[in-house]
């Protein structure tokens, strides 16, 4: 180690009037602790005094350790500095609840004739509650936070130490203020309701992501003062700009994303929502009643668009669109380019088709399903009146569709199937074979219900969808004898998936082709709006389905869709592709596809596996819940489907607005003369990977709360139910780490373009 490095890593200094303001912050406190705590312990319990000194401690760590020293020539190290001040420091300080125990601690005379007065000012209070309000907190931290790291800026307080000291206070102080309504100290007033916190964090996140992008994907050094700062510890300048934007996003995200859970975990669970805060002396409120279903957005109900959806003929033109696209891939695929990047199989299909697909899923519901192109050739041979079996009873699970979908994630990397047109068109021309053979043999939607690779994956993604098919009064179906819905009648069909819509839980095994919508004789169905995943928190018998705890096999499919997204995204990264390319036995023909083979029946079949059943067991045996770990890791699987969806989304954003041009080129060589797309969604890659990291922090907290409401239902006891949740939230936050991880890669435009997108 060089003596310049040793000098700055033994450099502890503090000034004597900092120590003196930090050592008598600390005795003040404890001292009105100790009196406050003797008279309500439970307001004021000893873990309060510890998160109160440990902020103080962060704040001289911050300050006096040699990350001072060290942030003049690091910028990792400045960052860690900030990290501390406004991730660490602030909240913990804030946690401790440190206004009374403050003013307890000083000597009566000044607490009371001193500041008494003083305190109990009608303009200090008002003022207090302007300062506190969160859009100036907000502005505050965010603002500071963009400011300063303006090279300008960012330099004048690099060469000067007064204003570096301005800046420090700038970010600790604003921290207060932006921490403020999200911890809400003893006895503050919080000004919004409780249920605007994680939106408040995740809107924080958002900024902070963008502006560690640009730190750690810029291709020159930022800030010119690190660029002709002596190296230490190896690293050049670049990188060290990299790692800085690393750390300010990984650690900031997730002090963003812990309190928002939290916060949003106790909102959701208690009862009083979207309720105002309870003001001293106001009445106590009254849970309100939950609202009827005829009452909820109804997408049926929306003019124009309601109609169309519930006409059989919309559905035929949306099929017949569909059709001629798959048509145009097969065609192309056959008789088009040998580049994926020209032809309409190698670019419709990969890049905007799953793509597309998804996020409809997320946003509105089973999209694809209701306009499947490969229906419209089974319809007519129904038509021959060849099916007349049953399907086999043996095969009514979904054992088989997790055979075909996890051999189709397999098979999309071993044989590079998006830089295979020709492939592309086989397997679609395969795929209207088998569905016109199966469903011409066999009665119902068997092939939808228990073969369809691509409905599987929809039917378990759309459980986060904010639709869902469902009856709009349950009362009117309790005295329904005909249950046309389910069996039909002389003029419309009904379920062919065997789904009794009273019954019905959940988007699982449901197309959305809205046939019972057609049948129902009392017009009471409609796409409701419904909480994303709220079905996966219970466990009731399902119509077609029975209970979810049960069925492992739908529980293995779940965890073949979640893994296969994080898999798939790694996959594709530089440093993976790198690490298969060296993990290979040189050229031999195939090895290539043996180490693939072997990473995905790792990543996605014995991994989540072994790793959802050490959770579940660690946690029902630290927890003594009185469920089996069978049960608990069906449950707990489901409760992973949101961070999968996020993930998948995330992921598939990246190639819908980074190729998304390629389409035009393609679509004009097919339709020569035709409309010109020109089609344009290209966005900053800072932009797209902000984007994909508030997807995929949406998603753990959509996945933390569903895991411990489950949790919740398995236990009565709050803090039991905790430690029955704890080991799966640590895998589930494990697989968020490995997704931002994986997001913050360079990731080659696979078969349109030969350099990886540095983003």
């Amino acid at each position: 180690m060089s003596p310049t490095s040793q000098a700055i890593l033994g450099a502890w200094s503090i000034g004597l009037w900092p120590a003196l303001g930090l050592a008598l912050s600390a005795l003040i406190y404890l001292r009105g602790w100790r009196v406050l705590t003797r008279v309500n312990p439970e307001r004021f319990p000893g873990w309060r005094a510890g998160a109160f000194v440990a902020g103080l401690g962060a704040l001289a760590v911050a300050v006096a350790s040699p990350l001072d020293a060290l942030s003049g020539f690091l910028l990792s190290a400045h960052m860690v500095q900030h990290l501390l001040l406004m991730s660490v420091a602030a909240p913990l300080l804030l946690l401790g609840a440190p206004l009374l125990p403050l003013l307890r601690g000083l000597p009566r005379t000044w607490a009371h004739d001193g500041l008494g007065p003083f305190l109990s000012s009608p303009t200090l209070r008002r003022w207090g509650h302007r300062v506190t309000h969160p859009i100036l907190g907000w502005l505050a931290l965010l603002g500071g936070l963009c400011f300063w790291h303006v090279p300008a800026a960012f330099e004048l307080a690099l060469r000067s130490p007064g204003w570096h000291e301005v800046e420090h206070a700038t970010f600790f102080l604003g921290s207060l203020l932006f921490w403020w309504p999200v911890i809400r100290p003893f006895p503050s007033r919080p000004v919004w309701p409780l249920w605007t916190v994680p939106l408040y964090l995740l809107a924080a996140d958002l900024v902070n992501s963008a502006l560690c992008a640009i730190l750690a994907f810029s291709e020159r050094v930022l800030y010119p003062t690190y660029a002709a700062a002596p190296r230490l510890f190896g690293t050049s300048a670049l990188s060290d700009q990299a790692s800085a934007g690393v750390i300010m996003w990984v650690p900031g995200s997730i002090a963003f994303l812990i309190p928002a859970t939290v916060v949003a975990i106790q909102f959701l669970s208690s009862g009083q929502r979207l309720m105002q805060p309870i003001r001293p002396g106001s009445p106590l409120p009254v849970r309100p009643s939950p609202p009827r279903l005829s009452r909820r957005f109804d997408l049926l109900n929306v003019p124009i668009l309601g109609r169309l959806l519930q006409a059989a003929i919309f559905r035929r033109i949306a099929q017949g669109a569909m059709l001629l696209l798959a048509l145009a891939v097969i065609i192309d695929g056959f008789r088009g380019p040998a580049g994926a990047s020209a032809n309409l199989a190698g670019v419709l299909p990969w890049t905007f088709g799953r793509s597309l697909a998804v996020l409809a899923l997320l946003a509105a519901g089973n999209a694809f399903c209701f306009a499947c192109p490969f229906l419209l050739p089974r319809t007519l041979v129904r038509r021959l009146g060849l099916a007349r079996l049953e399907w086999p009873r043996r095969l009514r699970t979904k054992w088989l569709a997790v055979a075909l979908l996890g051999s189709f994630f397999w098979a999309y990397e071993v044989f590079d199937l998006w830089n295979r047109p020709q492939a592309t068109a086989l397997l679609v021309m395969a795929y209207f074979v088998i569905v016109a053979g199966v469903d011409a043999v066999f009665r119902g939607a068997s092939f939808c219900k228990y073969i369809c690779p691509i409905g599987q994956f929809n039917f378990v993604t759309s459980l986060v969808s904010p639709l869902e098919v469902q009856v709009r009064t349950p009362d009117v179906c309790a005295t329904c004898r005909t249950h046309d819905c389910l069996r039909g009648n002389a003029t419309q069909k009904g379920c062919e998936l065997e789904l009794y819509l009273p019954r019905k839980a959940g988007n699982l095994d449901c197309t959305f082709c809205l046939d019972c919508v057609r049948a129902c004789p009392h017009d009471n169905i409609g796409l409701l709006a419904v909480a994303p995943a709220a079905e996966l928190r219970r466990d009731p018998v399902r119509s077609s389905l029975g209970r979810l705890s049960r069925r492992r096999d739908l529980a293995v499919l779940a965890l073949v869709i979640v893994f296969s997204a994080f898999t798939g995204a790694a996959a594709m990264t530089v440093p993976v592709t790198e690490w298969i390319a060296s993990a290979s036995f040189g050229d031999r023909p195939g090895s290539r596809s043996v180490v693939v083979t072997l990473l995905f029946a790792v990543t996605t079949g014995l991994l989540p596996v072994l790793g959802l059943t050490l959770a579940a067991g660690a946690g029902r045996r630290w927890s003594g819940a009185p469920v089996s770990v069978r049960d608990l890791s069906c449950r707990l699987a489901l409760a992973l489907i949101p961070l999968g969806a996020a993930m998948w989304a995330a992921h598939l954003l990246f190639h819908l607005l980074t190729a998304a041009s390629a389409l035009g080129p393609v679509w004009q060589r097919v339709a020569p003369g035709g409309l010109s797309l020109g089609l344009d969604l290209s966005l900053r890659p800072e932009t797209v990977l902000s984007l994909q990291t508030l997807l995929l922090g949406g998603g753990l907290l959509l996945s933390l709360y569903t895991g411990w409401r489950i949790a919740c239902d398995c236990m009565r006891r709050s803090s039991r139910s905790l430690r029955l949740m704890l080991p799966w939230a640590l895998l589930a936050t494990l697989l968020y780490g490995f997704g931002l991880w994986s997001l913050l890669q360079p990731m080659p435009l696979r078969g349109l373009m030969e350099i990886p997108l540095t983003r």
